[in-house]
């Protein structure tokens, strides 16, 4: 990691930008401010004129990628898909696309222990992006008659968690895990026996 430096007003996310290359090599608990200090080219008391400590500095690495996520995954939401279904799995595939392109944000953002309550400006970032899986899951669970239509907020909780797990496992090198298959066709797999467990897609 080279030092770098930052033009006179961005102190600021110059730090942000040190933490996420420190969170994604060493992991969020795995660096001193003084060594996102040193990286962003500052003294480490600079750090504290805009963070309190490096919960609040990764804190804010988190609040900046659920943005990022939130715009990822509105995108493939809304870019002009032909049906409710393949919105629905496009956001699936956004949040793994997410996770491989933007590690450090990843990392601070699921698992770094910092509650999406900290602030109330990474609980709005945090909620935003719920809110675009939960429109996806919502448009497309109307085809699903009533009285056996599972909430929005559980189908795209379980669509995460399928999308959280198939990175973990399969899309972030961890020794152990290698598949025969890639993470897409993981993800693609499984989203496809979700739904058609709840009738919204026929056998193959």
């Amino acid at each position: 990691m080279s030092k770098r430096g930052y033009h006179h007003g961005n102190l600021r996310q110059a730090l942000v930008d040190a933490a996420l290359e420190l969170v994604r090599d060493k992991g969020p608990t795995g660096f001193t401010l003084s060594e996102a200090a040193k990286l962003a080219g500052v003294t480490p008391a600079a750090v504290y004129r805009h963070f309190q400590g490096r919960e609040d500095l990764i804190a804010e690495a988190a609040r900046q990628g659920y943005i990022i996520f939130s715009d990822v995954m509105a995108f493939a939401y809304n870019d002009g898909q032909p049906s409710a279904l393949a919105a629905f799995e496009a956001t699936g595939r956004a949040y793994l696309a997410f996770a491989q392109k933007y590690p450090g944000h990843y990392v601070a953002m699921f698992e770094s222990g910092i509650s999406v309550n900290r602030s109330p400006e990474l609980a709005d970032a945090a909620s935003k992006a719920k809110r675009i899986l939960e429109q996806a899951a919502t448009a497309l669970s109307e085809r699903i008659p009533a009285d056996r239509r599972p909430p929005a907020s559980m189908f795209s909780a379980h669509i995460w968690a399928m999308s959280h797990g198939v990175v973990e496992l399969f899309a972030r090198g961890t020794p152990g895990t290698r598949s025969p298959y890639s993470p897409e066709d993981l993800l693609e797999a499984g989203i496809g026996i979700y739904l058609r467990g709840l009738g919204l897609i026929g056998n193959d």
